[in-house]
């Protein structure tokens, strides 16, 4: 048996009221009178009924103009309202639908006709009323689901100040995924995704992709390998048709140096502070998550960028917006707002200029609009690695050494795998970042001056720099002997312990009494090392030869 139902007759003729009255009562439900449509309105927000029958033509206020309130303040509340009329003429029936109606019932009134109309749209309120029980679940699950997404997606650095971004999906989750961390040395890893379609199936990829860039991130890996992994995963996950455009940045602000990936995105800009010029970059490669592991090869783009240069990274749904008219924004129109431009309003600019140009059209694609600015490390400051291992005690007392051949010096960084097993330690953990610095200059010098006998001298000049590290390819690529030991020892003490790190190189050694007499200019390119060593170690030294260096670490550091 059906439910019974609140119903609100409205009717100026008193008969036709009490007809109606009888009918709806002998089927169970409950009935209310109005006399005209300025009572019937009154009596609807008095006692909230679950079906209209109205009247077309009433005093005070017809029939239309009732359903037409009503129906502007109801919002997603749905009570379905029956236009009681005599009239026949089409014109007139389509005005009682357009006004907000749902059917209309013809003077006389047929009970057999009434009844099952009443019985319908009975049955279409409860399935309403289910739908929107419904919906409410489905956003708060929605809403539980985007805090867990956002915490997982979002822990970054996004907020440094070097880092503008904008995030407009069209849903409550977004294909769109914009990440930032900051690497152990200083440096800083920044990734824009657009994976394929929209809302949660284009967005769940983007939970694998975001634990593996900040967890490979944070424990030092190269952006490479960073890539390489993320491709990996996506290949593995995703059905065939989806995958993951992207453009990965990794910043050194020592160096002042962006190395850059482009893989299926829109040109990226660099826009120049003190030229007010851009330069533009293409994509070159295929996005994540369409070739397998071993045919993936990223190709990186080495670009030198000083303080105030601004890298600025757009989805495609920026220049696909559609006007009114479906014009396109297009790649012409955003170039065009560099120029002339000011760097500090570029960003909104863009924004305003997609949004003036689609109007009232809306966007029909995620918007995504990244930027990043090259910084001094002394406005940025040393990362902030939160470990959150938990507080196991690791390790007290031990000690490894690790050797690397020609062949694994060639392509392999073995930092991470080495920071990962000294901070088991747990008094360690939180000095990840000093910890890394430490090993890179170590180990860099090792290789390069050492396994690879490269000048240093050639790091004094912009022009230098870029040459010796394309010379540090061609040496690398050639290498057939030579090896890089990395002996690492621990003790514990009573309120920390010291750490012992020792790398030896198989090449000619140096002069280092010499060399550590020099004076190095503090804008060049080299030399740098050697102050960040004294600042973390408590002693470092060399050996006669020069060729292996040992450098001590006592924690927790003094203040």
């Amino acid at each position: 048996m059906a439910p019974a139902l609140r119903i609100l007759i409205a009717d100026d003729n008193e008969s036709d009221r009490m007809i109606l009255r009888s009918i709806v009562r002998k089927e169970g439900h409950e009935v209310i009178l109005a006399a005209n449509g300025e009572e019937a309105i009154r009596l609807f927000w008095e006692h909230q009924p679950d079906l209209i029958l109205l009247d077309v033509i009433m005093p005070v206020l017809d029939g239309l103009s009732v359903a037409k309130e009503l129906r502007s303040k109801l919002a997603e509340d749905y009570v379905p309202i029956i236009f009681l009329t005599s009239l026949q003429d089409p014109e007139s029936l389509a005005k009682c639908l357009d006004s907000g109606g749902d059917d209309f019932l013809s003077k006389p009134y047929n009970r057999v006709i009434l009844k099952a109309k009443i019985k319908a749209f009975g049955r279409m309120r409860s399935m309403h009323e289910k739908l929107q029980v419904h919906n409410r679940q489905m956003l708060i699950e929605q809403q539980v689901a985007k805090t867990i997404f956002d915490n997982v997606a979002h822990s970054g650095c996004l907020d440094l100040a070097n880092i503008t971004h904008s995030l407009s999906p069209l849903s409550v989750f977004n294909g769109d995924t914009v990440l930032a961390e900051r690497k152990p040395d200083g440096g800083m890893h920044l990734f824009l995704g657009d994976f394929t379609g929209h809302g949660l199936p284009a967005a769940i990829g983007a939970m694998p992709l975001a634990e593996i860039f900040y967890g490979m991130t944070a424990k030092g890996f190269a952006m490479e390998e960073v890539l390489r992994e993320i491709n990996s995963k996506l290949r593995d996950i995703l059905p065939v048709g989806v995958f993951c455009c992207g453009c990965f940045v990794e910043l050194d602000f020592y160096e002042k140096r962006a190395k850059i990936w482009l893989g299926g995105l829109p040109d990226i800009v660099c826009f120049r502070a003190e030229s007010q010029s851009i330069e533009t970059f293409r994509s070159t490669d295929l996005p994540l998550g369409v070739l397998e592991a071993n045919k993936f090869q990223p190709t990186l783009l080495d670009v030198f960028m000083a303080d105030g240069d601004e890298l600025f990274i757009w989805s495609d749904g920026i220049i696909e917006s559609r006007n009114e008219d479906g014009e396109l924004f297009g790649e012409d129109r955003l170039l065009a707002i560099f120029q002339p431009a000011s760097v500090n309003t570029l960003f909104d600019s863009i924004l305003s200029a997609v949004d003036r140009f689609v109007g009232e059209a809306g966007a029909d694609d995620d918007l995504t609009l990244l930027s990043v600015k090259m910084a001094s490390m002394d406005v940025l400051g040393l990362p902030d690695l939160d470990n959150r291992r938990g507080s196991l005690v690791g390790p007290q007392d031990w000690e490894f050494s690790y050797t690397l051949g020609a062949l694994t010096l060639r392509g392999f960084n073995p930092l991470p795998i080495v920071l990962n097993i000294i901070t088991e330690v747990e008094g360690l953990r939180g000095l990840s970042g000093q910890l890394y610095t430490l090993l890179s200059e170590l180990y860099s010098n090792a290789l390069e001056h050492g396994v690879l006998s490269l000048p240093s001298s050639l790091k004094f000049s912009h022009d230098g720099f870029s040459a010796y590290y394309t010379e540090r390819e061609k040496r690398l690529a050639a290498l057939i002997d030579g090896e890089v030991e990395i002996r690492v020892k621990h003790r514990p003490e009573a309120d920390g312990g010291v750490l012992e790190v020792t790398i030896i190189d198989s090449g000619q050694g140096f002069d280092h009494q010499q060399f550590l007499a020099r004076d190095f200019p503090e804008d060049g390119y080299s030399g740098r090392g050697l102050p960040l060593i004294n600042a973390i170690c408590e002693d470092f030294y060399y050996n006669p030869t020069g060729n292996a260096v040992t450098a001590l670490l006592r924690w927790p550091l003094a203040p």
